[in-house]
């Protein structure tokens, strides 16, 4: 019997400070929640969601073919988050496009869309406004925060700005800020967007228009980093989509049509992003990768900023994940080790690349697995987990 899942929304009058100095008040947070919160509400899992995910993590909508959610693999009856022990809540965070407000809904004060009005929100206020939901939801602790990617920097931050509710935080395939070329690497994907001529400037929503040009195009280099080089190979090498039969080389010649079946795939996977997700929600959420930095203000010094965590850790990463490399994983272990905090590491030889952290592997979903099972038998016994 499949997991159920039910969407639901907790609306918020009172406005939200933003680390950028404006606020947001009026606001839904689209939620989901599965599993069964005990009597003492000690068995709480927030699951945060990295860049065009949702608050849909786990299970299937009644009667929706194809509606699993995103990190169904991982979370569920039985499986390494176990919803039998522990009630598991995802957030779709403000800004977004997938239930909570963002930039295609009216903001309160003027009756009109927000588009390119919508304050720039950051890492620090996505963590800020999920406390505000667990606040509704009557938990005060959690004993696990867990993300991946940019989920995983939202599960980093959740240790800093509060440190007292999270007994663990699993951080898996993410850093502590972003490199420059990461930060390239959004930039070109928001180009893309911007000097679409059907974006206007944000406000293309008036004009009954949508930019997906652009959408397209920064869809297409977001794949290409999470993908290893080896995968490419292995998946598309240099196999021709429709080769020609009338010279030895296959090669239709072609400067503007697809030839290479990789092409064929960048631009489905492009196709596919423009018809569901927002363009200004896409410049929002890369915007807030790029600022999400927590020892910038104390030097640069990462054991400095993470000396406020005191939570125990898991930290996973993948050996051919360039755009979040066990490099980065590791200057968090040894930050946290700085301060002697309680942390596991794993590093998974996966071939996958980026995307490792939301597919099957084995030793992944063990690792996660044993976690958690250490984490629910310490919750049985009423001993520190």
């Amino acid at each position: 019997m499949p997991l159920i899942a039910k969407s639901q929304s907790m609306f918020f009058e009172a406005p939200l400070a933003l680390q950028s100095g404006a606020s947001i008040r009026a606001y839904h947070l689209a939620y989901e929640t599965y599993g069964t919160l005990n009597a003492d509400k000690s068995n709480a899992v927030l699951i945060c969601h990295a860049l065009n995910a949702s608050h849909h993590v786990a299970g299937v909508y009644e009667g929706q073919e194809k509606s699993e959610g995103w990190w169904d693999n991982m979370i569920g009856p039985g499986k390494p988050v176990d919803t039998n022990r522990f009630f598991v809540i995802g957030v779709n965070n403000l800004g977004s496009c997938f239930g909570s407000t963002g930039p295609m809904h009216a903001n309160p004060d003027t009756g009109e869309v927000y588009g390119a009005d919508f304050p720039v929100v950051t890492v620090e206020d996505w963590v800020d406004a999920q406390a505000r939901l667990l606040d509704g939801l009557g938990i005060q602790t959690l004993a696990a925060v867990m993300g991946g990617s940019l989920g995983g920097m939202q599960a980093l931050s959740w240790t800093l700005r509060y440190p007292s509710r999270v007994a663990h935080a699993v951080v898996v395939a993410s850093a502590p800020n972003l490199t420059a070329e990461n930060i390239a690497f959004n930039e070109v994907a928001r180009r893309a967007i911007v000097t679409d001529p059907d974006f206007h400037g944000g406000h293309f929503y008036k004009h009954g228009v949508v930019p997906q040009r652009g959408l397209r195009i920064a869809r297409m280099i977001g794949h290409i980093t999470y993908l290893s080089d080896d995968v490419m190979n292995e998946k598309f090498g240099r196999e021709l989509r429709d080769a020609v039969t009338h010279n030895a080389s296959g090669y239709r010649y072609t400067t503007q049509d697809i030839e290479f079946q990789i092409e064929s795939y960048l631009r489905y996977q492009g196709d596919k992003f423009s018809e569901y997700f927002d363009a200004n929600t896409y410049l929002l959420i890369t915007r807030a990768l790029d600022y999400f930095d927590p020892a910038r203000t104390v030097g640069g010094n990462l054991t400095t900023a993470l000396g406020q965590a005191t939570c125990k850790f898991l930290l996973v990463s993948f050996t051919t994940d360039w755009r979040f490399s066990p490099a980065r994983s590791r200057e968090m272990v040894r930050a946290l080790l700085d301060n002697k905090r309680d942390v596991s590491y794993a590093e998974i030889d996966a071939p996958h690349g980026h995307d490792a952290f939301l597919l099957d592997d084995a030793r992944y979903m063990q690792v996660v697995r044993s976690y958690f099972d250490n984490i629910a038998q310490a919750l049985a016994s009423g001993a520190s987990a």
